[in-house]
């Protein structure tokens, strides 16, 4: 069985897919974290992000996991490094880019032919996994996911007391960027229940797509 969950930044991706995941006993992908793990490194490398051959051949060559928490490329556990400002902005640039994405997605696929999965990200439902047993849509008002992403260190390094100001300007502008990319941009699937977890906390949540789950015959939901 394959799970779809698709949404913006600070809609509740992560924690509700690991929950999901945990729950069910199947393998968490972090699609996000690949595009990520990639911008880290051309970073790293001194690649420019604009370079979009050069970040391209970065990305075919690159020796990547993600999967259960686990975030590699080429041999560097970036699992931390990668939650930072400073990549989100990163990544935002690395996925807009198309050929970036058909190889990542590429790999996407692999992953998901192999096992029970619930996979996250931002094109899973519509481009990824058209056909995915289950397709949810998370979001949240903007506000509010700046205040979760203000509460994580990682997400708010160096901000101070702007946080969550600050935080609401980089995900309404990453917002645009995900939404009028040419290449998958973000929308949820015609065929995705849309939860809006602006008022809900994470069991609730969870307890939604553990019930749809079992609504498409998986007897261990």
């Amino acid at each position: 069985m394959i799970i779809a969950i698709d949404g913006p930044s600070g809609a509740g991706k992560g924690t509700v897919a690991r929950g999901v995941a945990a729950k069910l006993g199947y393998t968490h992908i972090d699609t996000g974290a690949m595009y990520r793990a990639v911008a880290w490194k051309a970073l790293r490398d001194g690649i420019d992000l604009n370079d979009e051959d050069a970040v391209w051949k970065l990305t075919r060559d690159a020796q990547l996991l993600v999967k259960d928490g686990v975030v590699r490329i080429d041999g560097h556990d970036v699992a931390n490094a990668i939650r930072t400002p400073e990549i989100d902005a990163a990544a935002a640039s690395v996925a807009r880019q198309p050929r970036v994405r058909e190889v990542l997605v590429d790999e996407q696929r692999r992953l998901g032919s192999s096992a029970n999965i619930v996979m996250e990200g931002r094109d899973i439902g519509t481009v990824v996994f058209p056909g995915a047993d289950v397709k949810i849509y998370l979001d949240a008002s903007p506000e509010e996911r700046a205040r979760r992403r203000a509460q994580d260190p990682a997400h708010s390094a160096g901000r101070g007391g702007a946080a969550v100001h600050d935080i609401t300007t980089a995900i309404r502008a990453r917002d645009h960027s995900d939404r009028t990319r040419a290449t998958s941009p973000l929308t949820a699937a015609a065929d995705a229940m849309v939860i809006d977890t602006t008022e809900l906390s994470i069991e609730e949540v969870i307890d939604r797509i553990l019930a749809l789950v079992a609504s498409n015959g998986d007897p261990s939901a």
